[in-house]
């Protein structure tokens, strides 16, 4: 199963960066960056010329500090790194073009997803963002147990039909589109083992 994992994370965070690279968008923010794997993707393409990343663990976002300390320490930098939590609003992460949100809205507590919508197409309102997640049908291809995570930290994994009404109520309570794909190997009865959905605002 790791090598699986492996293989598919690496096709996920290359077919996230051709989506921003396709959407012609320039100013960029990575929401739940995690170490910074898509953004050392992102710094290498001159086309994004602002690429803020968010991240709430501590521990992740050195990591991402220290993988990314070159481009950091460019003058002036393309590249910005905050600590905090995309359920809470913020100032600075408004005015983008593009946001990614690349497997972490699983590991955000049901409960607070309603402040994630408050504060993600609320208040930062992107232009267009990029989700992914864990499709949960394609778990036991896996071999994971009914009811099984294919992470610890995970507070939930949606099927394509929950996802699919959570994002279409999300897009339609705060004026986006929605459209709906997925990543990795297709299997007929359980889709892609990634879900994706991309909002884009309506001006």
């Amino acid at each position: 199963m790791m090598t699986q994992m492996t293989s598919l994370h690496e096709e996920r965070l290359d077919h996230v960066l051709s989506v921003l690279k396709r959407s012609g968008a320039r100013r960029i923010l990575d929401l739940g960056c995690g170490s910074g794997s898509l953004l050392y993707r992102m710094v290498r393409e001159p086309q994004f010329t602002q690429i803020t990343g968010l991240e709430m663990s501590g521990v992740s976002l050195a990591q991402a500090r220290t993988m990314l300390a070159a481009p950091l320490r460019e003058e002036p930098s393309r590249l910005r790194l905050l600590r905090g939590s995309y359920a809470e609003k913020n100032d600075q992460l408004t005015g983008f073009d593009m946001a990614a949100m690349v497997e972490t809205i699983e590991h955000v507590h049901p409960n607070c997803l309603s402040n994630v919508e408050l504060a993600v197409f609320g208040q930062y309102r992107p232009g267009k963002l990029f989700m992914t997640t864990p499709n949960r049908e394609y778990n036991p291809l896996f071999d994971l147990e009914p009811g099984e995570f294919r992470e610890p930290d995970h507070k939930f994994e949606w099927d394509r039909a929950r996802f699919h009404r959570w994002a279409s109520g999300v897009a339609q309570r705060n004026r986006y589109t929605v459209t709906f794909g997925g990543i990795g190997a297709f299997h007929p009865d359980f889709g892609e083992p990634t879900q994706t959905a991309l909002f884009v605002r309506q001006d």
